[in-house]
């Protein structure tokens, strides 16, 4: 929604509480890191939210995230979406992300790939990756299939939930992993609570098969079939996934793991 009357308003409500000389130095750094803050929250939050609730989330002063809100709106970065204030990304995020992936070789080749896994099999086919101590979907695609499975890109996810998760911590340690995820993303959206000590003997089983299929953990109708795409030091740096429901056969779900590997070795960056 883009709404100029309601941009008008919101501009004119900032500038009066506009003061002071542009920040130096560590004001200036400290400014930027608040600005990518807001932005973060307002991800997290997935949905158009007020000034007040940012700053909040940012522990910032109000005044500032005034301030960060009001430059952003004239970069295009973020847009007011209501009449209350609300405001959300604008149109300059959508350009900056179709810039970055017209311009990456490996976003390039994935989506065809997932593309045509999607119309091969119809899978949900996601490409997926860490953010932070998370995970997320970076992209996805829905098969033909009359069953779909929705997703939504970018939301975080506690990593042991995942089949995913399992393979892109491969290269750690155990006790690396034990430091990596917090305690607290063990627990089941069910209420279920993994054992530590099994999610690290499941990383190193992934990792050596080269392959991970979980079920009854994030979403218990569902599976999640997984392979590694690797970088040149052979670390897992993303991974090719299908969603599929939970009655779906072993035979059928083995064929489509071979499936993933096949194409995620063709994606991986070898020496």
């Amino acid at each position: 929604m883009d709404s100029r009357t309601d941009r008008t308003r919101l501009m004119d409500e900032l500038g009066t509480r506009k003061g002071g000389a542009a920040p130096e130095g560590r004001d200036r750094q400290r400014g930027i890191d608040r600005a990518i803050a807001l932005m973060e929250a307002l991800l997290r939050q997935r949905a158009p939210t007020r000034i007040g609730e940012l700053a909040r989330l940012i522990n910032a002063p109000r005044s500032t995230a005034y301030e960060i809100v009001k430059r952003l709106v004239e970069a295009d970065i973020l847009d007011v979406v209501s009449d209350d204030g609300r405001v959300y990304f604008g149109r300059a995020m959508h350009l900056f992300g179709r810039a970055y992936a017209d311009a990456n070789p490996f976003y390039r080749r994935a989506r065809e790939v997932l593309e045509r896994l999607a119309a091969e099999t119809g899978a949900t086919t996601q490409l997926c990756a860490l953010r932070g101590n998370k995970y997320v979907v970076v992209d996805s695609r829905d098969g033909p299939a009359l069953f779909r499975i929705t997703v939504d890109i970018g939301a975080e996810v506690p990593i042991p939930w995942t089949a995913s998760g399992r393979l892109l911590l491969g290269h750690m340690t155990a006790d690396e992993i034990r430091d990596f995820v917090p305690r607290e993303d063990y627990r089941l959206p069910d209420g279920r609570v993994l054992s530590v000590d099994e999610f690290v003997t499941d990383v190193m089983r992934a990792t050596e098969a080269g392959r991970c299929a979980t079920t009854g953990l994030a979403d218990r109708f569902t599976w999640c079939l997984a392979a590694p795409i690797r970088d040149r030091r052979n670390v897992t740096i993303s991974t090719l996934c299908f969603v599929v429901p939970a009655d779906t056969d072993e035979a059928r779900r083995e064929q489509l793991l071979d499936l993933l590997a096949s194409a995620a070795e063709a994606l991986s960056d070898h020496p």
